[in-house]
């Protein structure tokens, strides 16, 4: 599939009418799960997991009014990137407090880890933005197709498995699958741009 786009502007401009339920809903319909995932993936315990979850939404609803979209401002995601990093960060070195010794090769040593870490949990937030956005639009989309034309998708698609495999399974021709594959996701496409629009 295609990259994920951004996060619409019209949905971010509704969050800061903090009264916008809706908005919000929407909004934590695909970033609870995923600053959740990204909190267990970095080690955190469920429930420690889930204070991150609810520490990192609480910080984009007090900061979202001062962000801005624009051509030299960052992205949506980006801002998000860098308050889910701080909190994760925030709470593994509460988790695991760091003595430091040594000089400045030390402490610019440190740092470099400390960059490497930010820019992986960057990555992983995307990542899973991405997972959960498929996974969001998955579930509207999969009551509308029959059982053997979801699984023709499924089985190609998110498994990889060869399509003559799924064709030989399903008792289906190669051109079959190839058609149930391509509806699906074209429907797929379409939900995420509902999301997004």
């Amino acid at each position: 599939m295609d990259p994920i786009p951004e996060t619409r502007d019209s949905l971010l401009v509704r969050l800061a009418d903090t009264a916008d339920c809706e908005a919000w809903h929407q909004f934590t319909a695909i970033y609870r799960p995923l600053v959740y995932r990204i909190g267990r993936r970095k080690g955190l315990q469920d429930a420690d997991a889930q204070d991150l979850t609810q520490r990192v939404l609480l910080s984009v609803s007090r900061a979202i009014e001062q962000w801005q979209a624009g051509p030299k401002r960052a992205r949506f995601r980006t801002w998000l990137h860098t308050i889910a990093r701080n909190a994760v960060i925030d709470q593994l070195r509460a988790a695991n407090p760091v003595v430091g010794e040594g000089g400045t090769t030390a402490q610019l040593r440190m740092q470099e880890n400390a960059d490497g870490r930010a820019n992986v949990a960057e990555l992983e937030l995307e990542r899973e933005y991405q997972r959960e956005v498929f996974r969001w639009a998955a579930r509207g989309v999969r009551d509308e197709f029959e059982e053997s034309t979801w699984l023709a998708f499924w089985l190609s698609a998110v498994e990889g498995r060869p399509i003559p495999e799924v064709a030989d399974e399903l008792g289906k021709s190669v051109g079959a699958v190839y058609i149930a594959r391509s509806r699906v996701i074209q429907r797929l496409r379409d939900k995420v741009a509902e999301y997004e629009s």
